[in-house]
């Protein structure tokens, strides 16, 4: 069963949910095969596949930071979203803004902590290891509460903060990098498939090592198109199987006519 906003709520403090964000349908659909309860993307040119392919997981679409710079903007795409098949929506905007798409019954998701795409004002580090980031967390969560939210993504930040906030608040607390005492275990796909270009995140697992596959299929997929330029340029392709043959008589009389043509 797919599990709209109300279940994730109601889920909270009854049992663990999971989270990946995938970049196409592949991964969309192995991730509801595997009984990942909610898979997010922000990938517009990817949407419409991941839902065809997803269809019995709740799906998140992410709004890209910097493409919405009103609630106006945010709320179209919101609405584009939820159109298209989208079951809740993450914003990393302010509380403003995600306060005006809950007015209009938009199921926001927010974001508290490390925020990447507000690092340039914080640092990618680690949040909430002292009482007055502690408090200012808290504090965030809360903005983010008032607003309407229905959950909110926590991004690395200190265990025990993010467990005591977890339990204190109402809305849903999804952690990447926050530890296990949030509502929901969020991660990538990439990282989970060992497919991350780069250093791994601290927070991540891979629990299989694509990288090395995909690397052996790139090996292979040059041998073969090494072969068949090699069976193009001495002449073994194609061979007769993969040639159509003409009726002698037809052909020959074919050739005295294209002979008897002006040059």
């Amino acid at each position: 069963m797919k599990l709209e906003v109300h279940h994730i709520r109601a889920l909270k403090g009854v049992r663990q949910l999971t989270e990946l964000n995938v970049t196409g349908p592949d991964q969309a659909r192995a991730a509801q095969e595997a009984g990942i309860d909610i898979i997010v993307s922000g990938r517009l040119d990817q949407r419409a596949a991941i839902r065809a392919a997803a269809p019995g997981t709740h799906f998140c679409f992410g709004l890209i930071y910097g493409h919405h710079v009103n609630t106006d903007q945010a709320l179209r795409a919101a609405f584009d979203a939820l159109d298209a098949g989208a079951d809740s929506i993450y914003c990393c905007l302010s509380p403003r803004i995600i306060e005006g798409l809950a007015r209009e019954g938009v199921p926001v998701v927010g974001h508290v902590g490390l925020v990447p795409q507000k690092a340039r004002l914080t640092g990618f580090r680690a949040f909430g290891k002292t009482l007055d980031e502690a408090q200012h967390l808290w504090r965030d969560v809360c903005d983010l509460q008032k607003a309407g939210a229905v959950a909110v993504e926590m991004e690395v930040v200190a265990e025990p903060v993010a467990a005591a906030i977890s339990r204190r608040t109402g809305l849903t607390v999804i952690s990447m990098g926050s530890g296990g005492g949030c509502d929901v275990q969020y991660l990538f796909a990439v990282d989970v498939l060992g497919e991350t270009v780069g250093r791994m995140p601290r927070h991540a697992r891979a629990y299989a090592d694509f990288a090395s596959d995909c690397a052996r299929l790139q090996n292979r997929r040059t041998a073969a198109f090494a072969a068949y330029r090699a069976a193009a340029l001495d002449g073994s392709y194609p061979a007769a199987p993969e040639r159509v043959d003409g009726d002698p008589a037809e052909t020959a009389a074919f050739r005295d006519w294209l002979e008897g043509l002006p040059a």
